[in-house]
């Protein structure tokens, strides 16, 4: 293991609830309110660690797994997915694949944790949440797919880094389509506006956050720190598509951040200039986020 390649999952540790920060001072800015210190997340995370937890009576230890298990499998996504100008923690052939189970066994560790609560709103949530997973997942697949045909390459690093100026110029129509995809499934999978309001507390239109009612003290803590690190790694799917191939790795580092910071600007745009839709346009939204992916992998077959 090369020792550069560990500043990808050093910065997502570190820098992931910043990312929230800064999507929240931009939607504070656009109402024209100051808005929280960029820091409020990390302070929030570490107020929840430092109180206790209390676990109803019906509860099993799969209540306080399923955080466990979710971000430890969201710490293991942020080593396989690269940042630029460095290459992933770890890469090996297929690791693409990996990082959609590694997704999947996180959301199944959460849905687990919240029907274990015996709650009926949280099993409504867990609902919502496996039927719509059920259709972004194979949208990202996809995405990731046309992406390995792009550069003929098999492993993310590789697949990252082959991506240059004259791969999007062979391959623009393709990599678009991918791009948007990703922008729809950033908002997809972490529950925000359009699909879910991460701030509501109106249970009967909530979908991730339902599902967290009963979670308290530590384990809601490492919930929306895990939120915040799955928010950064398919943030850095969607920014790694930059041409950066063959630039500087600390010019290419500098971009990677940057890119990072105007994607959190784009998010809280778009979460201040859209209503969150309505429960059955939903999958029409994540549909199209898989139409567009297999229409770039179409193209390409053409």
């Amino acid at each position: 293991m090369n020792p550069q390649n560990l500043v990808a999952p050093m910065l997502g540790l570190l820098l992931a609830p910043l990312h929230v920060g800064v999507i929240n001072r931009t939607k504070a800015f656009v109402a024209g309110r100051l808005g929280p210190p960029l820091v409020q997340p990390y302070r929030d995370v570490f107020k929840l660690l430092r109180r206790g937890a209390i676990y109803g009576e019906v509860t099993t230890p799969l209540v306080r797994l399923g955080p466990v298990l979710s971000i430890a499998t969201l710490v293991a996504a942020l080593a396989i997915v690269p940042f630029p100008g460095a290459g992933a923690a770890i890469n090996f052939m297929g690791d693409l694949i990996v990082l959609i189970g590694l997704f999947a066994l996180g959301r199944f560790a959460t849905v687990l944790a919240a029907l274990d609560t015996g709650s009926s709103f949280e099993g409504m949530g867990a609902s919502r949440e496996v039927h719509f997973a059920a259709l972004a997942e194979p949208a990202l697949l996809i995405a990731l797919a046309t992406l390995a045909r792009v550069t003929h390459a098999t492993d993310l690093t590789a697949i990252y880094g082959g991506i240059a100026i004259n791969t999007w110029v062979h391959a623009l129509p393709a990599l678009a389509l991918v791009g948007v995809s990703f922008l729809v499934l950033e908002l997809v999978e972490n529950s925000r506006i359009p699909v879910d309001d991460p701030t509501t507390h109106l249970e009967l239109t909530m979908i991730h956050e339902v599902m967290v009612l009963d979670h308290t003290g530590p384990d809601l803590g490492m919930i929306q720190y895990g939120a915040a690190l799955k928010l950064w790694i398919i943030g850095l799917l969607l920014v790694g598509l930059a041409p950066l191939h063959g630039v500087d790795p600390w010019v290419a580092g500098v971009a990677g951040l940057f890119g990072m910071t105007v994607l959190a600007i784009v998010i809280g745009m778009i979460e201040s200039a859209m209503a969150r839709y309505r429960m059955t346009t939903v999958p029409q939204f994540i549909v199209g986020a898989a139409t567009l992916s297999a229409v770039a992998f179409i193209v390409l077959l053409v």
